[in-house]
């Protein structure tokens, strides 16, 4: 059940990359910027056709191959699906979640269904076109079940979504607690998607997300919190483990410390940070999640809205502070943050002596610091190159049965875990590794973790 709940968190982020893109035409075309209102149009529609949205990315993100027949079964299930509860109860709305349920149910039956072979007389039917065939079909019955059923889960959805709303900041602060610590199983993706895009209603528009670029005053809430903790929190943190480091050392790690800080403050991008002292320090990362929960709480009883389309980085910060309530508040919440993150991370890594970057023992570094090629066709071939090396660290080519990504993991089935070197793994500049359980393993690498594993792919 965990590596099929992280299989649909993986899942769900092929949708959500689309939204930076819609909110920032949304925002540009506003009357206070650029003022086009074609444009303002335009990133709106991807907002009011989200459930759409996911339906197909879903599909696509669970299908082992990615085919667009399986994008094209993901769309004909959610029509299938919501025309048909329509039919039995107008009033009935699974907003997001009637295309994520439709985006699972394609992504699956293509999987299962996509080589059929059937008789000769219906050979037009088979394979990848019997997939949206055979989804049509199995979400009739779901429309026919959910027809009936889903007034019930939706009172239970609405009261519980009213419930995190209307508890202020104790709702915000168990969230953004949660949030950080799904993390390392990768699940944060799955409880953001009810927060953002399903709880709460205004105009039409559900979820914090969604109902903040709709213009609802109250939204916001479960996102302001984040931006101290990424643009100012997590960069003290390395900052702290800079100056934590042994002092010979300090010049080999410096690159890397401020390049993933400096990713977390521009885009909102933490998992490299995260994961340089997630593991070294279950306490430590405990801390973090604790600190961010009370952020979104002090962000909260100070009235702060904010909300962004990708992440809490500074470009969502500026490109959404005009549509924000007393956004400058969390500048100043942003630099006491910095000073606690600094003070406490520094004084838990020296007291504890632990082995962050740059306090190994010995005297190797796992790539902290490597060069980058800028011509094309270097980066090409140092992917494949590094490609080639992290299969054979996972234990070759036939110990590996799928090859997955989301932002900055690999995500992986083995055969044989014993196969897998981690070490050698973070020789090659893995930030960690994770074993879900059973033959689940996920990778830790960072934002070029989409062309290893392209190259990892085309090697197979």
């Amino acid at each position: 059940m965990l590596a099929f709940l992280q299989r649909i968190g993986r899942a769900l982020m092929l949708p959500v990359a689309v939204l930076p893109a819609a909110a920032l035409l949304l925002r540009l075309g506003q009357e206070d910027l650029l003022n086009i209102p074609f444009m303002a149009a335009a990133g709106d529609a991807i907002f009011a056709n989200l459930a759409l949205i996911f339906a197909i990315g879903v599909a696509i993100g669970l299908a082992k191959d990615g085919h667009g027949s399986a994008a094209l079964a993901g769309a004909v299930g959610y029509f299938v699906l919501t025309y048909g509860m329509a039919a039995i109860n107008d009033e009935l709305n699974m907003s997001v979640l009637g295309g994520i349920l439709s985006g699972v149910v394609a992504g699956l039956l293509y999987n299962r269904y996509h080589n059929i072979k059937l008789p000769e007389w219906l050979g037009f039917f088979g394979g990848r076109r019997f997939v949206p065939i055979v989804t049509a079909g199995t979400m009739v019955v779901l429309a026919g079940i959910f027809g009936f059923v889903w007034v019930y889960a939706q009172n239970v959805i609405d009261a519980i979504g009213q419930w995190i709303i209307g508890a202020g900041a104790l709702g915000v602060g168990v969230y953004g607690f949660l949030n950080r610590l799904l993390i390392p199983i990768g699940l944060h993706h799955v409880i953001n998607s009810l927060i953002w895009f399903v709880f709460g209603e205004y105009n039409g528009a559900t979820g914090d997300l969604h109902r903040f670029f709709a213009g609802d005053p109250d939204a916001g809430i479960f996102m302001a919190g984040f931006f101290p903790i990424m643009m100012f929190g997590l960069p003290a943190a390395c900052l702290a483990m800079y100056f934590a480091a042994k002092r010979e050392k300090r010049k080999a790690i410096a690159g890397m410390l401020f390049g993933i800080g400096f990713t977390s403050f521009l885009t909102g991008i933490t998992e490299p940070v995260e994961f340089t002292f997630m593991f070294l320090s279950p306490l430590l990362y405990v801390v973090h999640a604790l600190l961010t929960g009370t952020a979104l709480v002090v962000a909260f009883m100070l009235d702060v809205r904010h909300g962004f389309g990708f992440s809490a980085g500074a470009i969502d910060y500026l490109l959404n502070f005009g549509i924000a309530t007393n956004p400058g508040r969390l500048i100043v919440i942003g630099l006491v943050y910095a000073a606690i993150y600094f003070v406490l991370f520094y004084t838990l890594i020296t007291k504890l002596d632990l082995k962050t970057p740059g306090r190994e023992d010995d005297d190797t570094l796992a790539n902290a610091n490597p060069e980058q090629p800028q011509d094309e066709a270097n980066q090409r071939g140092r992917f494949e190159d590094l490609a080639q090396k992290y299969t054979q660290a996972l234990g070759g080519k036939d110990n590996l049965e799928t090859i997955d990504n989301c932002i900055t993991r690999l995500r992986l089935k083995v055969k044989d875990m014993s196969k897998v070197d981690e070490a050698v793994l973070k020789r090659l500049g893995a930030k960690g590794v994770i074993k879900p359980g059973g033959n689940s393993l996920q990778v830790i690498i960072g934002t070029d973790v989409e062309f290893i594993a392209d190259a990892m792919r085309k090697q197979q």
